[in-house]
């Protein structure tokens, strides 16, 4: 089977139907939405309505932390991210909402676990940024795969049989053997604000038949979503991000 792994969508219309059409073009057999399909971006609506199209076609999804927010004003964020939440919630219709509010925070296929954050206490936000914040995930779950988003800069991270736990390099587009020796984490990216310092859309694919992984980039027309950011009124920086890719 092979898996198309998408993330942190954030109200992203134009990175989130690229990402889609290159899918499109990659014999994928299902995807895999991991949270935060809404906030920061100017397109909530239609990204949430995508999302719950692709769930209703048979696509696994999982919560994110501004997925939460919209339906709990308690969610501790950020000022930019608040401020965009707080545009984002009134256009969010019923069916929507609920949309949102029913996605559990984790899935599981076969050995594989899907989480928006971190396995460790998944509700919690944990950010996996690196080796030594990664070991709390590989302690307290079982799965040989662990897919996670919330960082926005895809990462791959392994654990030894000895629990040594280190970090991985990769080239984009190029596939990785997930040796079974080792349990991994994988983090993806983000399709609709990447901070690695390129504006480019990303996801990953997993093929669980060759049990290889590889990261892939897409471009897509990031100034026209940066434009609708600036007619909202949403924070400025929500749009010089995007150019950026920080």
């Amino acid at each position: 089977m092979r898996l198309a792994i998408l993330t942190d969508i954030h109200g992203n219309r134009e990175a989130f139907s690229a990402v889609l059409a290159d899918v499109e073009q990659r014999a994928i057999d299902r995807i895999v939405l991991l949270g935060d399909i809404v906030g920061y971006g100017p397109d909530p609506e239609w990204c949430a309505d995508k999302a719950a199209a692709l769930v209703e076609a048979g696509a696994i999804a999982v919560q994110g932390n501004h997925d939460n927010a919209v339906g709990d004003r308690a969610e501790s964020m950020g000022k930019v991210a608040a401020a965009a939440m707080d545009w984002t919630r009134p256009r969010m219709n019923e069916a929507q909402r609920k949309f949102l509010a029913a996605l559990p925070l984790t899935q599981e296929l076969g050995d594989i676990l899907f989480v928006h954050a971190s396995a460790n206490d998944p509700g919690d936000w944990i950010y996996v940024t690196g080796a030594q914040r990664a070991m709390g995930s590989f302690r307290v779950c079982t799965s040989r795969l662990i897919f996670c988003g919330h960082v926005h800069v895809p990462a791959l991270i392994s654990c030894g049989l000895t629990g040594q736990v280190q970090e991985h390099e990769f080239r984009i587009g190029a596939a990785v053997p997930l040796i079974r020796s080792r349990r991994w984490i994988v983090v993806v990216g983000s399709v609709g604000q990447p901070r690695d310092r390129s504006p480019e859309a990303a996801y990953a694919i997993l093929d669980t038949g060759t049990n290889e992984l590889s990261f892939r980039r897409v471009a897509y027309d990031v100034a026209s979503t940066a434009a609708k950011i600036r007619a909202t009124g949403l924070p400025e920086v929500l749009a010089t991000r995007l150019l950026k890719g920080e």
